[in-house]
């Protein structure tokens, strides 16, 4: 028997079935081990040793494949075939060995590009050795990640209240967003008409024409500047006499784009289809996987993780002959095309993301697939075919136009564009992001002399608009230009500045919040050489050094380090009012905008005399004046959040984050939006100091609703709460809306039902709160009543009813008696029952099924959740007994014998 290991189940089925009776195909469910979550992992002093730590999920996993190859013929790695599929091999080696679990099985590794049956056969017959420079790329990064990560983010939190964590590429990115805010601030509009002539020939064809020059100069679009000189050109041209000084025509052609990288695919499925990076990634991972597709599970698309845009030959020919039976010769060109990477620091060891057969067309497919695979395999096959095809073949038409009143010559220009042969534009044509499509109008016949005759003259004021924000497309296109990450981890990056709230995405852009542009200032600010784009871009590239076995890892990571932790020690003695008038001098114009009258946009608008300044609370960053305590006044740090420059004045003295949204139309007392200690709040009136005053009534905001977003109306109405929604059917008692400690509910007497995550306390109808009234009345939680259990896929095998269900801790599979908690990469609402098997026997086979819950005086500590790659997360600070110090060995110490079993094994690499 030989042993295959792969990363995901439904992988492992696709290859199972490929392969056959002498192999068995097990999945190690992504990386095994990783860094643990805390100082020490990469130690620097000791020529960065890193510890690795398999924890209870890889642990399990390490056991099944040591099981496997027990007396098995031979071990074979077929992780994907990137850097972190290497690493991921090399960790399954790593632990294996750990537990002495190979001794003498020959391991080998092999890969292909694309799951089929001939890609899996043809891999097999050429297996290699471990890749040690992509292994040794991996780890540098993942050092890197680290060492920025578990030092960097706890100078955030001591000097910068209120942020949560930096990252090595997550910050630069942060900081491309917050540039071109600051960019859209400083932008003044500029006010500029333009003139536009409708002419008629003298066959009755009607076209438009530009101003473009006059009295033998040139005429630019922003030139006319204001009404009177467009008032002067518009009442000339109402006199003047038209003619066609000239016609050009000139032949012209536009070729395709090439297949797609990573990051075309997820731009372009951003533009066409609507999807974010990480959900195009996660669709794409599952066509790649393998589908069922007519009783056949198959793999309908290459490794999608690619800056490469070249294809096999074979793949190329196959494209070609699809051409011509589906569009005719004429679209096959004589040659078949070879497209190169333009991007900066580009690596093509994989092929461009295409289909794994051409003659698989999206309608064939269609059925088989859900509506979002559909969609990005139909993307995914057009772009593919369509890079195959011949050139369109146009012909652009230039028209210049002379007007003449009394000596006086005005220059028009009409242009026009008509497609001869639509060559590749049959099938596809790319999106755009920000631009305008050309100008594709078809000019009528005529020649040069041709008299015209003056139907209308057009004179429009228009005003430059700012450079627009970035979409998730765009930026991830600009850090692609700019070498900034790779393909692998564009999607986790956005992910991971949403997750961070350092931005939002308001109409599909990116627009960052103020805490992202603290974080932003106090980087340029003292560590402006990390998250300079040069920088980060040459880190990259000595990174690709590396995986090319042309520099040693270590040597990068001493090099950076040298001078990183000189930055970091540089920071110790920082004092706060440093970082405050370094913030306010960077983030002066935000926070800090002119006035209309002229006057110092600094002075309080309370007091007059005090100068107002970033301040930091234990609550965040907010502004304040400089003669507190005197002077109590504080505001929000946007000054978009001042609303009518109310006093801002705040009870609580310095306490930030005090906005007046206006006055309530029935007690006249004043609204305001303020930032508690557990988040922000709406409060109505102000607090009293007299003793046994009543407290003002507050609402807190529901999840998911941005203090920007608040407004009276949305005020009034979170404090009109609990409202009532309807009578419940049987009792005839109110049902309530209203937000608690654990967010928001309807209650009924003593029932309450948490409402779900796409239900609004402040519009949730009447039918909506029955249903999750009874539904919890019945014995259902959350409002899923019991004769609801979530959504059957089918039956096990072994004969049980196979259901999907949303769990506290995310969707899981359930056979009644064993539950196995969904992947990340794989969605509840797309799961089918092949994989949902897949996953109930890799539970029941670890030992994973239902136990009894026992009461017990006192229970474990569920293990701290693991620290996202190169962020760390603040140590919980508590109070414990003294023990006596656990001995120094390779696994943790454990409080008990039978605790010692699930001990985590820490090994160092290399």
């Amino acid at each position: 028997m030989k042993v295959v290991v792969v990363e995901s189940p439904a992988k492992a089925k696709t290859i199972n079935k490929y392969l056959g009776r002498d192999y068995e195909v097990l999945a190690s469910f992504g990386h095994i081990r990783d860094l643990p979550a805390k100082d020490g992992s990469v130690d620097p002093e000791a020529d960065f040793a890193m510890i690795w730590e398999v924890e209870d999920r890889g642990a399990k996993r390490v056991s099944e494949i040591a099981r496997a190859v027990k007396g098995a013929e031979k071990l074979i790695l077929a992780t994907d075939p990137d850097r972190e599929g290497e690493a991921i091999s090399w960790h399954v080696i790593e632990a294996l060995t750990a537990r002495k679990a190979l001794k003498g099985i020959p391991v080998e590794r092999v890969t292909f590009n694309a799951i089929t049956k001939a890609s899996v056969d043809a891999a097999m017959k050429k297996p290699r050795q471990i890749d040690q420079a992509l292994v040794d790329a991996y780890l540098a990064r993942r050092a890197l990640d680290y060492l920025v990560g578990f030092n960097l983010s706890p100078v955030l939190w001591r000097k910068l209240p209120g942020a949560r964590s930096a990252g090595r590429v997550q910050s630069v990115a942060l900081r491309l967003v917050v540039e071109r805010e600051m960019e859209i601030e400083r932008f003044k509009p500029r006010e500029y008409w333009s003139i536009i002539a409708t002419l008629v020939t003298e066959a009755g064809g009607v076209f438009e024409a530009r101003l473009v020059g006059a009295d033998g100069k040139r005429i630019q679009r922003l030139d006319v500047g204001n009404a009177e000189e467009a008032a002067a050109f518009k009442r000339d041209l109402e006199l003047a006499t038209f003619q066609v000084a000239s016609i050009e025509a000139k032949p012209a052609k536009r070729h395709p784009q090439p297949p797609f990288t990573t990051s075309t695919l997820q731009q372009e499925a951003s533009r066409k289809l609507g999807m974010a990076p990480a959900q195009t990634m996660r669709v794409a991972q599952r066509l790649y996987e393998g589908v069922d597709v007519g009783g056949e599970t198959v793999g309908i698309i290459t490794y999608m993780r690619t800056d490469g845009v070249d294809m096999a030959p074979e793949a190329i020919q196959d494209a070609r002959q699809v051409i011509g039976r589906e569009f005719g010769d004429a679209y096959v060109p004589g040659a078949p095309r070879k497209y190169t990477v333009k991007a900066k620091n580009a690596q093509e060891a994989h092929e461009a993301v295409r289909p794994t057969d051409m003659g698989r067309l999206p309608k064939h497919v269609a059925r088989h697939l859900e509506p979002e695979q559909a969609k990005l395999y139909d993307l995914i096959w057009t772009r593919t075919i369509a890079s195959q095809m011949e050139s369109a073949e146009l012909e652009r038409t230039t028209v210049e136009v002379s007007a003449n009143v009394g000596p006086r010559r005005i220059d028009l220009r009409a242009t026009g564009q008509v497609v001869k042969f639509d060559g590749f534009l049959a099938l596809y044509q790319e999106g755009k992001d920000d631009e305008e499509d050309e100008d594709a109008k078809r000019l009528p016949a005529m020649k040069a002399g041709d008299a015209l005759k003056r139907e209308r003259i057009a004179s429009t004021q228009h005003f430059t608009e700012p450079p627009p924000r970035y979409s998730e497309a765009s930026l991830v296109k600009r850090m692609e230009e700019l070498g900034i990450g790779r393909p692998s981890t564009y999607a986790a990056v956005l992910q991971t500045l949403r997750d961070r709230e350092y931005v939002r995405i308001e109409k599909k852009r990116l627009q960052p919040e103020d805490k992202g542009r603290l974080v932003t200032g106090f980087l340029e600010s003292f560590f402006k050489r990390y998250v300079e784009y040069d920088f980060t871009a040459s880190l990259e590239e000595q990174l690709d050094r590396v995986s090319n076995a042309e520099i040693d890892w270590r040597s990068v990571l001493r090099d950076f380090w040298r001078d990183f932790s000189a930055a970091i020690g540089g920071t110790k003695e920082l004092r706060v009012a440093e970082v405050l008038e370094a913030l306010n001098g960077l983030l002066g114009p935000h926070i800090f905008p002119e006035k209309a009258d002229g006057g110092d946009p600094r002075a309080c608008p309370t007091c007059g005399a005090g100068q107002l300044s970033l301040k930091l609370g234990k609550f965040g960053a907010f502004i304040g004046c400089s003669n507190y305590p005197e002077c109590k006044y504080t505001r929000q740090l946007s000054a978009s959040g001042v609303e009518g420059e109310g006093d801002g004045s705040s009870a609580e003295g310095g306490q930030p984050g005090v906005r007046v949204l206006g006055d309530d139309p029935v007690t006249g007392l004043p609204v305001t939006l303020r930032d508690g200690r557990f988040g922000p709040f709406v409060q109505l009136g102000e607090a009293s100091a007299e003793k046994g005053a009543e407290k003002p009534k507050r609402s807190s905001l529901p999840k998911g609703m941005t203090p920007g977003s608040v407004t009276l109306e949305i005020a009034l109405r979170l404090l009109s709460l609990p409202r009532e929604v309807a009578k419940h059917p049987e009792t005839g008692e109110p049902i309530l809306a209203n937000l608690g400690r654990f967010g928001p509910y309807v209650q009924h007497g003593k029932t309450y039902a948490n409402l779900g995550k796409d239900d609004d306390v402040l519009e949730i109808g009447g039918n909506r709160a029955i249903d999750l009234i009874v539904a919890k009345e019945q014995g259902g939680g959350r409002g899923r009543p019991s004769s609801d259990p979530g959504r059957t896929l089918g039956q096990h095998p072994d004969g049980a009813a196979l259901v999907v269900k949303a769990g506290k801790y995310g969707p899981y599979v359930s056979d009644g008696s064993v539950n196995a908690t969904l992947p990340k990469t794989m969605a509840a609402e797309s799961l089918t029952l092949e994989q949902a098997i897949d996953l109930v026997n890799a539970k029941r086979a670890s030992g994973g099924g239902k136990k009894p819950v026992r009461k017990t005086a006192s229970r474990a500590r569920a293990p701290a959740k693991k620290a996202e790659a190169g962020e760390a997360k603040k140590p919980a600070v508590r109070k414990t007994a003294a023990k006596p110090a656990a001995k120094a060995t390779g696994t943790k110490a454990a409080a008990k014998p039978a605790a010692a079993k699930k001990a985590t094994a820490k090994t160092k690499a290399g």
